[in-house]
Formats: structure tokens, sequence, C-alpha cells
């Protein structure tokens, strides 16, 4: 098999290699190219998440205040939504249908879209870890923190919120890495990250296997990057002797 690695020296627009692989005086060469789309797919990964996380965090703790059956059933239809729906699918409508309704949305670029979609639709996954990690906290928690004094959102905020979110920190892992895995939906309303630009690279040098390795490897570093950080997250934030299932048993 004839593999030419070179390809990623050449330069975008007239196809002559490069001796440094990476472009000068305005030239791109391909390694610039894919090294910007991976810029673009983290970009995209990282402000998808943070709105996860914070609409995750809030839709979670809602579906847990029994005592306010209304916010229960915003947050269970919130989550119902948006897990149900394909990603895809919601992307497609906050780039054509979201727009048509509300002609604002029309000036906003189709990577904000993306981000609102993909941020949203994990959103609803970890709501759903948030609901779980503080049921599955002793209710003697709860209680000792309404005893001090505390108000509900107080003994949220500091009491219950901070050991559930220690407790779901694997899974969370698992939405991170897939975050970062499904933003390449995003070349669908043509956000150059690394699939569509492992696609167009491919169309115009024909070298499939040399860019799809090359955009393969950028994945499997990033997913193994984010592997490490959320591990050393848990291991510093970890409380001792508490886990989910020792927790759950403490009810």
């Amino acid at each position: 098999m004839n593999w030419d690695w070179q390809v990623f020296c050449e330069d975008t627009i007239d196809r002559e290699v490069r001796g440094s692989c990476f472009g000068s005086d305005g030239d791109i060469t391909y390694l610039d190219w894919m090294l910007s789309a991976w810029g673009w797919t983290v970009s995209v990964s990282l402000l998808a998440l943070a709105l996860a996380l914070a609409a995750g965090l809030v839709i979670g703790t809602l579906r847990t205040l029994e005592n306010r059956p209304w916010t229960v059933r915003f947050g269970n239809a919130w989550v119902e939504l948006f897990r149900n729906i394909p990603l895809l699918v919601q992307i497609f409508i906050w780039y054509h249908v979201v727009p048509a309704i509300f002609p604002a949305m029309k000036s906003v670029s189709g990577f904000i879209l993306v981000v609102l979609a993909l941020g949203f639709f994990t959103s609803a996954r970890i709501a759903e870890q948030v609901r779980s990690g503080s049921q599955a906290l002793p209710r003697g928690q709860r209680y000792a923190g309404l005893a001090m004094g505390f108000t509900t959102w107080q003994t949220y905020r500091y009491v219950l919120l901070p050991n559930a979110l220690r407790i779901i920190i694997p899974p969370l892992t698992s939405e991170t890495m897939n975050i970062f895995k499904n933003s390449s939906v995003a070349f669908a309303v043509s956000v150059t990250e690394l699939t569509l630009f492992a696609m167009q690279a491919q169309e115009e040098t024909g070298r499939g296997i040399e860019v799809y390795m090359a955009v393969t490897g950028l994945y499997v570093i990033s997913a193994f990057a984010i592997n490490r950080i959320m591990a050393f997250i848990e291991k510093r934030t970890r409380v001792p002797g508490l886990s989910a299932a020792s927790a759950a048993g403490g009810h």
C-alpha cells in the first residue's frame, strides 16, 4: 500500500509541497487546515459542555424538588424532549426552523447554533445524572442542612450538589467524551471541524487513508486527554468512603 503522508505538507491551493508543512505568507497547508479544524472541534465541544453543565445542573436539581411538582414536571419535560430527538435533527431545527420562527436568529452563526443544539442535547443526560446523584445521597444530609438554618437552595448549593457532583464524575467523564465525539455532526451546517475537514481534504487529495487516520488520531488524543483530566479531578475531589453505591446504601 502506497501511503503518502506528505499530503499534509501540500498547499491547499496549488498542491505544492511545503518544506516545513506549515504555510507562510498567507499559504495554508493541509496540516494548517487540519489543526484549525481541530481547534473548531475543541471550541464547539468546550462551549457546548459549559452550556450542558449549567443547564443540566439546574434541570437536574429541579427534578429533585418533590415539594414543588411543577418544577419536577418541567424538568422531566426538558429531559424527555432533548433526550428523545436525534442530535442531527435538533441541529437542523436550530439551523433551519428556529430562524424561520424568530427572524433575529438568522444573524446567529452556525457555530453558535451547533453549540446550543449540542449543549441542550447533552444537558438532558447530565440532568438525569445530577438527579440520580442527588437522590443517591442519604436524606440526612438534606435534613442536616435545613436544621442548620439553610434555605432549600442553600442546602443544595453547600451540601447536596457538591457531594452529588463528586459521585457523578465517572458518568460525566463519559458525557464529556461523548460531547467531543458528537461535535462531528457540526459538519452538517458547514462548521469546519475535523469531520468536515476530513471529507473535503479526502475529496481534494484522494488520500482518504492518510486523512482519516490523522483525524482519528486527533479524536483519540482528545478523548484520552479528557479521560486523564477527569480522572485527576475525580481523584482530587473524592470524599473518602463516599461513592454512589455507599451513598445509596445510606438512605
